[in-house]
């Protein structure tokens, strides 16, 4: 138990370095001012970051999610192990009832964590950009919303991380074990890395395809206040100003970025699990392509 927790740390870590760029801009291009738009898109948005911050600028808020990496495993190893025995049997609906809970959970950690990187990676761009710099880093960042705002400030987007989190989290793991059981993963398999490469990644896609519009619900109402302007009074109040301002394409702003980024984040945390365990178990042998961390958001994924 300990060594799987310890190589989730290892490939989350992995998955955050690999993603968190792809992550700047998907939230950039979420939130930016529809009148007035920085960014024609996905590969701009990158273009655009490089030139006027350098490459850190696409790093800009990732001490937050690394931050929460470990307690976001603990959180994701131990409820989705303990209710997929609970439920007795290994079976797709109780994957993704598993994954489900982990999800549920994991929001504690989440929804705190992410809303640090969004103040970070917006913090001195765009509508933003004349604003004083008021974070030093993503500590800073919690610290200084709870003086002002209390419990319920670092909280802001709860609910709505919790509507993602939740059935993207099964659907994650019903995706992968599906994907797993079809190819045949076994651990005589020479095969077995790109085979959980692939499987990590395609169960990445389909669990952001899953909720994507609410993540983009998610960002808004964290991003809302900065600068002191409010502009929603909540998830309904965000869903229905926004479909009347920018129409249904809204909801799907910054897809590209994430689909993107969700395939290498997964593939690399399950490649880095796989050989971190290889090397570190005394046994010959890995369980059959046993269901591993997801870092998402997460992320979800």
């Amino acid at each position: 138990m300990a060594l799987d927790f310890l190589a989730g740390c290892v490939g989350g870590a992995a998955g955050v370095l690999v993603g968190h760029p792809f992550d700047t801009v998907k939230v950039r291009l979420q939130v930016q001012n529809v009148e007035k738009p920085l960014y024609r898109g996905t590969f701009h948005c990158f273009q655009s970051i490089i030139k006027q911050e350098s490459a850190f600028g696409l790093y800009k808020g990732i001490g937050s999610p690394m931050m929460g990496l470990t307690f976001i495993n603990a959180l994701v190893f131990g409820v989705q192990g303990n209710t997929l025995r609970a439920l007795g049997k290994d079976t797709p609906l109780n994957q993704f009832l598993a994954g489900s809970a982990a999800g549920a959970i994991q929001c504690i950690i989440c929804c705190p964590m992410e809303l640090a990187k969004t103040r970070m990676q917006l913090q001195g761009t765009g509508e933003y950009k004349l604003k004083k710099k008021n974070y030093k880093n993503s500590l800073d960042c919690l610290i200084k919303i709870y003086r002002k705002e209390g419990l319920r400030g670092i909280n802001r987007g709860m609910v709505s991380t919790f509507i993602r989190e939740t059935p993207s989290f099964g659907f994650y793991f019903l995706t992968y074990d599906c994907m797993t059981r079809y190819l045949g993963c076994e651990a005589e398999d020479s095969y077995v890395i790109p085979k959980l490469l692939f499987s990590g990644g395609m169960s990445g896609i389909v669990s952001w395809l899953s909720t994507y519009p609410m993540d983009v619900i998610k960002s808004r109402l964290q991003a809302d206040g900065v600068g002191g302007v409010t502009q929603y009074k909540g998830i309904l109040d965000c869903v229905r100003k926004s479909y009347h301002d920018e129409g249904w394409r809204v909801f799907t702003r910054g897809l590209t970025s994430t689909l993107l980024r969700a395939f290498p984040v997964n593939a690399a945390t399950f490649a880095t699990v796989t050989v971190f365990l290889m090397y570190m178990r005394s046994e010959d042998n890995l369980r059959e392509c046993e269901p591993g961390p997801v870092i998402q958001q997460p992320s979800s994924l």
